[in-house]
């Protein structure tokens, strides 16, 4: 599949030429390491731009860090976390929560990747009884593993809920700028100014070579942030590179960030215009599983930069020899499985038609 752009994931896509750029800018001279140097001192005020007078950024490696060193500085030794099922951090982060930072999970069920304020009634009423897991912080991702997007309301209500708990409110943002694109809203509309503690910023999925970092919104809910992220070894020596990106990223004079998430929402969108069209074209042909179910349909919206479509495994399979993808879960019948197709920011509109060719073709 040489040459063939692949849907697998926006980890796949090559970093942004600027990015590149601000990362042969800073490989200048010596530079204090560990974070005394220009570039990091660049990038704390860029995310101050964007997040209010009050943020710190703390780059690190990669958003598993991020998200570790992020719920460490939130919680106390005894304290868990409130996450949807399908959140990264439980899915995906071989429990490191769990192991680096001893932090208890407590997944809720979210059909739509969202999580609800009834999440937190049900986690809050142990709050106090030394023999159940004290839920003493929420992390919400956004955008969602499901490609969904939580509204501004969504947002405010669940950080009113927690913090009138007592909880801390995190958001695992790896792919925070599709949200804000999505929304037409800017970061700190997303974050700061709903109540949010602390943001695991990513970039890796949005055009940088390497790294995160954890932005804190609330330098008063976080405890030890700094120690948190060396004893999680995300303390980058050399840190000037991991920040040159980041601020190349989040350089307002040219919104890179904003760039790039709003051309992947928009090959996605394309994506799911042309599936919902194939869908309909099959339907009116009376072409359907034996099982009764659609051979071709979307359950949730496409609001981020990723398609679900449940579809027969033989036509996954033949899509998949020519453009790379996952699969997300089963479907209702054995012959069927729901699909993940992702979009990043250099997918092109001639790509995305090529995927639907390829995907007509396995359709016959």
């Amino acid at each position: 599949m040489a040459g063939v752009a692949a849907f697998a994931s926006d980890n796949y896509a090559p970093a942004h030429p600027a990015i590149l750029d601000a990362v042969a800018a800073a490989n200048t001279g010596h530079a204090v390491s560990y974070g005394d140097d220009r570039w990091t001192a660049h990038l704390g005020e860029v995310v101050r731009h964007h997040f209010g007078d009050q943020a710190q950024a703390y780059p690190v490696f990669n958003g598993t860090g991020a998200n570790v060193v992020s719920l460490g500085a939130l919680l106390p030794r005894w304290g868990s976390a409130i996450v949807s099922d399908v959140a990264h951090l439980n899915t995906d982060e071989n429990a490191a929560p769990e192991r680096v930072a001893g932090i208890k999970l407590l997944p809720v069920d979210a059909p739509d990747g969202k999580l609800t304020t009834a999440a937190l009634d049900r986690y809050a009423a142990n709050l106090g009884d030394p023999h159940r897991a004290q839920a003493l912080a929420v992390s919400l991702t956004q955008s969602t593993e499901l490609g969904t997007v939580y509204s501004l309301d969504e947002i405010r209500q669940i950080a009113d809920a927690a913090h009138a708990y007592g909880m801390r409110v995190h958001i695992d943002g790896s792919r925070i700028a599709n949200a804000a694109a999505y929304l037409g809203v800017g970061l700190g509309a997303l974050t700061t100014e709903l109540g949010i503690d602390a943001v695991s910023f990513g970039g890796t999925k949005n055009g940088i070579l390497l790294g995160e970092a954890v932005v804190v919104l609330s330098p008063d809910a976080v405890t030890g942030l700094e120690f948190m992220r060396k004893t999680s070894m995300q303390l980058a020596s050399k840190m000037r590179y991991v920040s040159a990106q980041l601020a190349a990223l989040l350089d307002p004079e040219h919104d890179l960030w904003l760039h790039n998430a709003t051309a992947s929402n928009a090959r996605a969108a394309q994506l799911r215009s042309g599936v919902d069209a194939l869908a309909a074209e099959l339907a009116a042909d009376g072409r359907v599983h034996d099982s009764g179910a659609p051979l071709l349909h979307v359950e949730r919206p496409t609001q981020a930069n990723v398609v679900f479509p449940t579809l027969p495994r033989s036509v996954a399979d033949a899509v998949r020899a020519e453009h790379r993808f996952y699969d997300w879960r089963p479907g209702v019948h054995p012959d069927l499985v729901e699909s993940r197709w992702m979009c990043s920011w250099d997918t092109t509109a001639d790509d995305v038609e090529a995927f639907l060719s390829s995907l007509r073709k396995a359709f016959g």
